[in-house]
């Protein structure tokens, strides 16, 4: 068994602080060796995640405007076989630290960008219980008024809808563990059948619009 497979929750824990440390020093500054990063990122994530962090693959989440705590994260849940996905943790188990750090800002370098404009026009009353299941159970409150997110917690505002159904499903059964219990608690109050009204939702929620008190 290799050191990264036996790592136990609190040593994961302990982990990914060491990690964050560095990162939330840096957050004013430019990136480092960023420019070798964007090099990085067009070789090895572009083709799945789009150049400008955006692409139509199925399944596949849009990174743009993704927050660095998030990514970094994310990066070293898949490297550390926390969170499961064939592609991404190839990649991932060749990263040391810092390429987890420099993946990390250069995707936080990445401006938002809108979801393509729906073929339809969003139904109104699954918006309208779409925004009552995220009110209900609390996703302005950690993902903010905008759902953009911030530092851990992550941009999912306009993000991919069949992304944001897998995902939610996996925290329903179980089967993604977040590195905290918050999202498996708040998701685990859903009801199946509502999960996709609030992929639906969110996928089409644009910052800026008002939300219905």
């Amino acid at each position: 068994m290799t050191r990264r497979a036996s790592l136990k929750p609190a040593r994961i824990a302990q982990a990914l602080m060491a990690l964050l440390l560095p990162l939330a020093a840096a957050a004013q500054q430019p990136p480092a060796g960023g420019n070798a990063y964007a090099q990085r990122y067009a070789g090895l994530c572009a083709a799945c995640h789009g150049a400008n962090g955006r692409n139509d693959m199925a399944l596949t989440p849009a990174l743009a405007g993704q927050h660095s705590f998030y990514a970094i994260t994310q990066l070293f849940l898949f490297r550390e076989g926390r969170r499961s996905n064939e592609a991404m943790t190839a990649i991932a188990k060749t990263l040391n630290d810092a390429d987890l750090r420099g993946f990390s800002e250069y995707i936080a370098s990445l401006p938002p960008v809108p979801a393509p404009p729906p073929a339809t026009p969003p139904e109104a009353a699954r918006m309208a219980r779409g925004q009552s299941l995220a009110q209900e159970h609390k996703c302005f409150a950690c993902h903010g008024a905008d759902l953009s997110g911030g530092q851990q917690v992550p941009r999912i505002a306009q993000q991919r809808e069949d992304y944001l159904q897998m995902t939610l499903q996996e925290f329903k059964s179980g089967k993604r563990p977040g590195y905290t219990m918050a999202m498996g608690e708040a998701v685990g109050r859903i009801p199946v059948e509502d999960l996709d009204t609030l992929a639906y939702f969110i996928a089409r929620f644009a910052p800026g619009t008002p939300v219905r008190k």
